[in-house]
């Protein structure tokens, strides 16, 4: 059985060894995240350039992800290092504050202060210390403490509800997008979005900057729940960022927020990723608890395109114990994914002469014992269109692009296969690629697959063709015989 559930491994010091990071890849990673609120430019492309040569050697194709920091609402340091607020306490948050004491901690996000009025709560540390504001004076927020604990450097701040004006792109994300352009990532994350607005001054600068990478938004602003679709028009892949939100919304709201996102997402023509958590036991433990198994299990059940491991494996003690248990846990939820018949492939609507033939060949798949499918494309579109109705047929996108092949990795049930057209007949090319599946044993003789085209051959948006052939029929019309 082929994992349909891609896997996205965030890159850090636990997976910078060579032979760890090949050892991961071989293990199931689709695609590393390169995370730019740690770590310098050189280390990034160095981290880039490994990847890339690993996968080559391991036969594989690996995407890869570039997740922009964001604005940082964050406390600033402490006299010693941290302090211990009681609920009850008194405490200010002061823009100007050099070194925070007992009384009162600096801010990274100066502008705090005209985001705030008396009444609103203030969760910090991913919301293990709550504070109520009393009031707010020039460049001071007054507040009382409602639930205490130690407080440290640089801990982040949210607002319960949501409502910080803090743009989505900093100065040092304008010069990271450039980084990721450079190195040719495959994807492009966005921290913070509050508005399809965001995403849209992202793609420009990165097409500016000469990058050709897909843009993600990640969803963990609660403003940004209710800008999803605005978000979702806007952007190629979203990702559900459950830490930051469940400060923001709650964190009882997250799991039906997930749903429903990873449902908008796919009905939208748009891939997701569902992050943040998953296997966090594992930094420090070489098997998940049972608890983590059901959320990755979930995540695939709720049709995620891909499962995210971020401290587990950048810094954890089992980066590729951890890869290995999440792949066990999407094969396992895989066999219990249910498959029903779209209603969207029955539905008749406008749709381009793409989506057309996607449905059409995803309605065959429902109704046949089709073993494969076969789409060979330029840009991938036709495979993501696959891809996003319900199926356990495997989609195999062939592709002379290398860009496309690496952007397909995080699409679910899609797997990239390196494919030169080098011809213009288009029933040449079908063979060869009926070949090239029967090389790789994804087909057998006598088995039924369908496979997509463009005509003319080579056009990019130009898939206009679906046939369903029975492996092997061509080569005994022509007298073919294997040896």
């Amino acid at each position: 059985m082929i994992r349909r559930t891609k896997i996205v491994t965030t890159l850090g010091p636990a997976s910078s060894n060579a032979k760890i990071l090949e050892r991961m890849i071989r293990a199931g990673v689709d695609v590393v995240r390169i995370n730019f609120s740690h770590g310098t430019r050189e280390q990034h492309i160095e981290f880039v350039e490994l990847t890339r040569s690993l996968a080559r050697k391991a036969g594989r194709t690996v995407g890869v992800l570039a997740d922009l920091q964001g604005p940082k609402i964050r406390v600033g340091k402490f006299e010693h290092g941290k302090i211990r607020l009681e609920v009850g306490d008194e405490f200010i948050l002061d823009a100007f504050c050099e070194l925070g004491n007992q009384e009162r901690v600096g801010l990274d996000y100066k502008e705090l202060p005209n985001d705030l009025e008396a009444g609103a709560i203030l969760m910090l540390d991913d919301g293990r210390i709550v504070l109520s504001v009393t009031s707010v004076k020039e460049h001071q927020v007054f507040c009382v403490v409602e639930q205490g604990g130690v407080l440290s450097n640089n801990k982040g701040i949210n607002r319960k509800g949501g409502g910080l004006g803090a743009p989505a792109l900093t100065s040092k994300d304008l010069e990271d997008i450039k980084i990721a352009a450079e190195f040719g990532a495959d994807y492009l994350a966005v921290s913070f979005v509050r508005s399809g607005d965001d995403i849209r001054q992202a793609r420009a600068l990165m097409q500016e900057a000469g990058g050709k990478g897909m843009i993600m938004a990640k969803i963990e602003r609660s403003e940004a729940i209710l800008a999803l679709e605005d978000i979702l028009e806007a952007s190629d892949a979203i990702m559900v960022a459950r830490g930051d939100l469940a400060v923001e919304v709650g964190d009882a709201a997250v799991p039906a927020l997930q749903k429903r996102m990873i449902r908008s997402a796919r009905m939208s023509n748009k891939v997701v990723v569902t992050a943040t958590q998953m296997m966090e036991s594992m930094i420090t433990n070489p098997i998940p608890t049972r608890a983590e198994v059901s959320d990755v299990a979930n995540a695939v059940l709720d049709g995620t395109d891909a499962v995210m491991l971020s401290a587990e494996s950048a810094a954890g003690e089992y980066p590729v114990e951890a890869v290995e248990a999440m792949a066990r846990v999407c094969l396992e939820a895989e066999k219990e994914y249910l498959v029903n018949t779209d209603r969207r492939i029955t539905t008749i609507s406008q749709a381009t002469i793409e989506e057309a033939i996607a449905r059409a060949t995803m309605f065959t798949a429902s109704g046949l014992q089709i073993r494969a499918i076969a789409a060979l494309t330029q840009s991938g579109v036709t495979a993501l269109l696959m891809s996003r109705r319900s199926s356990k047929v495997p989609i195999f996108a062939l592709s002379p692009n290398e860009e496309t092949r690496r952007r397909v990795t995080l699409f679910r049930g899609v797997y990239p296969v390196d494919f030169d057209v080098g011809l213009s007949d288009p029933e040449e090319i079908l063979n060869r690629a009926e070949q090239e599946l029967l090389n790789r044993g994804v087909v057998r003789h006598g088995d039924i697959m369908v496979m997509t085209i463009g005509e003319p051959v080579g056009k990019s948006g130009g898939t206009n063709t679906m046939k369903i052939i029975r492996v092997g029929e061509w080569r005994s019309r022509q007298g073919i015989v294997d040896a």
